[in-house]
């Protein structure tokens, strides 16, 4: 018989579908507590840590919670709406772009006013490409993630005949293969905010209700922003996960 570190990647994520399909049939009902760790190894032949890492994934979801000498209860039927971003490098947040599907709304070009320049970061009268867009994940039913607006250098306008050709590339991407302006850092700020009344009808939310504005600054080698984005997420729709390590 195979132990859990001859198939370390499969059992506990199969665990973790098995339990969440159970959840979602009502077999364990909102409020209900699952089985003991003890029990599920048991029923499983799974070693403990693989039962936990399975257990770990439902609390990811929102399905379940857990506490010490309670145990693990049902909270929820279906996952929560919305994704947990954990982003450390440039690379994963390429990856998160290719998750989750672009919907352009409109393109054209601006020239930043003094209030824009002030929310932005950036000079007053400078030329911009705006992008504006909607995020939604590979669910057809599900509601939009949110609405973001890309800021690209006005000199860099061929990007959105790419972007309507590549909608599920980061626009920093197309960018860097295009014109060859690599990131070497990116700033980001998040803010809570209310939801603008004129953005409430397409991301399907009440006009006023909590969100989050997340602004990104893309700078390249040489100190220069060439790329902003705003976007505004409904507040029950995004969770911003970062994590830190004690420094050596």
């Amino acid at each position: 018989m195979a132990n859990d570190s001859d198939v370390p990647n499969t059992r506990g994520p199969a665990l973790a579908r098995e339990l969440a399909e159970a959840i979602a049939s009502g077999r364990y009902p909102v409020g209900a507590l699952l089985p003991t760790e003890l029990e599920l190894c048991e029923q499983h032949g799974m070693s403990r840590y693989a039962v936990r890492k399975a257990l770990d994934e439902l609390q990811e979801l929102g399905l379940v919670s857990r506490r010490r000498n309670v145990g693990t209860r049902v909270e929820a039927a279906r996952p929560a709406a919305g994704f947990t971003q954990s982003i450390a490098t440039v690379d994963e947040l390429s990856q998160f772009g290719a998750r989750h599907v672009r919907v352009i709304r409109s393109t054209g070009q601006l020239v930043a006013d003094l209030t824009l320049a002030k929310e932005l970061g950036c000079a007053g009268g400078s030329r911009w490409l705006r992008i504006s867009s909607l995020r939604m994940d590979d669910s057809a039913k599900a509601r939009p993630l949110c609405w973001t607006d890309v800021y690209v250098d006005a000199a860099h306008a061929d990007i959105a005949r790419l972007v309507k050709k590549s909608p599920e590339r980061l626009i920093s991407s197309l960018v860097e293969e295009r014109y060859g302006r690599s990131i070497a850092r990116i700033v980001q700020e998040i803010q809570a905010v209310s939801l603008p009344a004129e953005l409430a009808g397409e991301l399907k939310a009440e006009a006023g209700s909590p969100a989050l504005r997340i602004i990104r600054r893309y700078i390249d080698a040489a100190g220069s922003v060439f790329e902003i984005s705003r976007s505004i997420h409904p507040g029950n729709r995004f969770t911003f996960c970062l994590e830190m390590n004690r420094s050596r």
